[in-house]
């Protein structure tokens, strides 16, 4: 369990323990801060809510049986609000960096958040080492370019862009006078050769990555996305929701879908 304030309380599921951590009362998502107005604990003396951060660990009989005794599914809904009030059943209290990105919204900041000057994850920390897949690519190419408070990954060609409190993934492409900005950027699974992308504008299909004299800002941009030149993807109608077929936005934040095309001139 993570501590958590009152006003996360709703996208967790809230427990109570003793002052052994043994767990007293179960709610799941509640939907009003009624609902657990009796399940503070006070941690470092301050008064917190336990939110369950979803790892689980049994004794092989005792989960056996907990399975066995309905045909419910899933843990944090079901088995665990089934079993503690007959099972011995414990929080360990984890007073470290934990977030759930189960929403876009919380993926959005989670990642932003690394590029803090001193974040609460440190990824750079070697005596709690991050191991990434090696993918041998090149090092990144920059050319008078602005970048601030970003991260920029691997195999990366940025040509005369400007990109402020972003992430650029794996062999992310930007184009000269384009503009990124509080936004994630997942790159691209493969490099398109010069051929193919002079093909592409002599069809008048944008290339992957994001083109020329374009605006991105506060928009997640999944991998092999094709952003073309002179688009603006800054959420000018200020939408909280909205679905069509490359674009999708929750809670305010853009997305842009993996392998989607956004052509030239378009505003969102």
């Amino acid at each position: 369990c993570n501590p958590v304030s009152l006003a996360g309380v709703n996208e967790y599921g809230i427990m109570a323990v003793d002052a052994d951590g043994k767990i007293m009362n179960f709610v799941e998502k509640p939907e009003s801060q009624e609902d657990v107005k009796n399940l503070t604990v006070n941690i470092d003396n301050k008064d917190v809510f336990l939110a369950s951060m979803g790892i689980y660990l049994f004794e092989k009989e005792a989960l056996i049986e907990a399975l066995k005794a309905s045909r419910k599914v899933d843990f944090g809904k079901e088995i665990i609000p089934g079993t503690y009030r007959n099972k011995l059943t414990y929080a360990f209290i984890y007073k470290g960096y934990w977030k759930d990105i189960g929403t876009l919204k919380s993926f959005h900041e989670a990642n932003l958040m690394l590029t803090d000057p001193l974040p609460r994850l440190d990824i750079f920390d070697e005596h709690w080492p991050f191991f990434t897949r090696s993918r041998n690519l090149p090092p990144s190419k920059i050319t008078e370019s602005r970048i601030t408070s970003s991260m920029v990954s691997d195999g990366c060609i940025i040509d005369r862009a400007h990109i402020q409190h972003s992430v650029i993934g794996i062999r992310g492409r930007i184009e000269r006078d384009s503009k990124v900005e509080d936004s994630v950027i997942l790159g691209c699974d493969f490099y398109e050769s010069l051929d193919i992308i002079k093909q592409n504008e002599k069809n008048g299909i944008p290339s992957m990555g994001i083109g020329k004299n374009s605006h991105i800002k506060n928009a997640i941009v999944d991998k092999n996305a094709r952003i073309g030149n002179n688009v603006k993807i800054i959420n000018k109608k200020g939408l909280k929701e909205y679905e069509d077929k490359n674009i999708i936005i929750r809670d305010g934040v853009i997305v842009v879908g993996k392998n989607a095309l956004i052509e030239d001139g378009t505003v969102i």
